[in-house]
């Protein structure tokens, strides 16, 4: 089985001068990339002078995180990609469970390992923490993370188990399902592309695991911290555009629509809390959404869809209403 790990580099000199060597040491049965989105920095010479074991792909441009990893792993020969964020610092022994679980779950096509915060070891982190879901509206939340609430790691999630979505900071992918995939879809540009990635994968009949005895540490933010406007209008788009994609036309219109509502009230929330700036992301969001809906319609596949895609009804409502913080209390509840 051979691995290939891949790290998407945008102008990150500083952050892989910090966490690549904990990489390179931690996993010598792989093969390590930095691929290069056009940096403007020292990001390449210190590679080749620091690491001259790694390759490095260069970039045309800066294409974001999906324009980025499509067009570098079309250089890559490997069985497994391991789609890694340059602000990850690896374990020992990371890379066995997650070998072990792409032999003994045949379905197995995706796997995401036990995502920690490395300025709080004993807590999960933001993007990914230890796995990911969505609710009936196509909001996602994490197992040991549902909005703000970030739960600290007790052992809780130290199973393998079937999620719905891997997170894109360290992703485990088969090569033949990613380009089977066509890669991700470069619209999105950076957020919520791995969301539509997996959720494409399960309406062609793949698996995606999350397991928990394999642990990276993800200092998070590095790109766009959770509170920028930015990334508040390309989560709020890019979930649109993946309920268009991989729905049934007549359900995603009718959770559109909902989500109109939906984020209306938390536009209306962010100008109560004095951050109008975020208001007025999600009213970009939504007018880019409607602006491309048509070119999103054309991307859907004759397929079948999942229904079991989500696993609550509303994580708004049950987080903010029934102020359920936690996945083991939500998934009793």
């Amino acid at each position: 089985m051979k691995i290939a790990i891949v790290i998407l580099n945008w102008n990150g000199e500083a952050l892989l001068e910090r966490y690549l060597p904990s990489v390179i040491g931690f996993s010598p049965e792989a093969e390590v990339y930095v691929a290069d989105n056009a940096s403007t920095d020292g990001s390449i010479s210190f590679v080749q002078k620091n690491h001259p074991s790694v390759k490095i792909i260069r970039n045309a441009e800066n294409g974001g995180f999906a324009k980025g990893y499509n067009d570098a792993l079309a250089h890559i020969k490997a069985d497994i990609f391991c789609l890694l964020n340059s602000d990850v610092e690896v374990s020992t022994g990371w890379l066995e469970p997650i070998k072990k679980a792409f032999i003994e779950l045949p379905k197995a096509a995706i796997i995401q390992p036990k995502i920690l915060d490395l300025l709080k070891k004993d807590h999960f982190e933001y993007a990914g923490a230890a796995g990911g879901f969505l609710d009936k509206l196509g909001y996602p939340f994490c197992r040991g993370r549902i909005f703000q609430t970030v739960e600290k790691d007790q052992g809780q999630y130290d199973n393998t188990q079937e999620i719905f979505w891997a997170t894109g900071a360290c992703m485990f992918i088969k090569s033949e399902v990613f380009f089977d995939l066509e890669g991700f879809d470069e619209d999105y540009f950076a957020h919520q592309e791995e969301v539509d990635l997996c959720w494409r994968a399960h309406n062609k009949g793949y698996g995606v695991y999350y397991v928990g005895n394999s642990k990276v540490y993800h200092l998070g933010g590095s790109t766009l911290s959770n509170m920028n406007p930015k990334k508040t209008y390309l989560n709020f788009r890019n979930s649109l555009f993946s309920i268009t994609k991989n729905l049934p036309r007549r359900k995603a219109f009718i959770i559109i629509f909902l989500r109109l509502i939906l984020d209306g009230i938390a536009a209306i929330r962010f100008v109560l809390m004095a951050k109008p700036e975020h208001c007025f992301a999600i009213i970009r969001a939504h007018l880019s959404y409607y602006r491309q809906i048509k070119k999103m319609l054309k991307k859907r596949e004759k397929r079948s869809f999942v229904t079991s895609y989500y696993i609550t009804t509303s994580i708004i409502w049950s987080y903010f209403v029934n102020q359920i913080k936690y996945f083991n209390i939500l998934v009793k509840d």
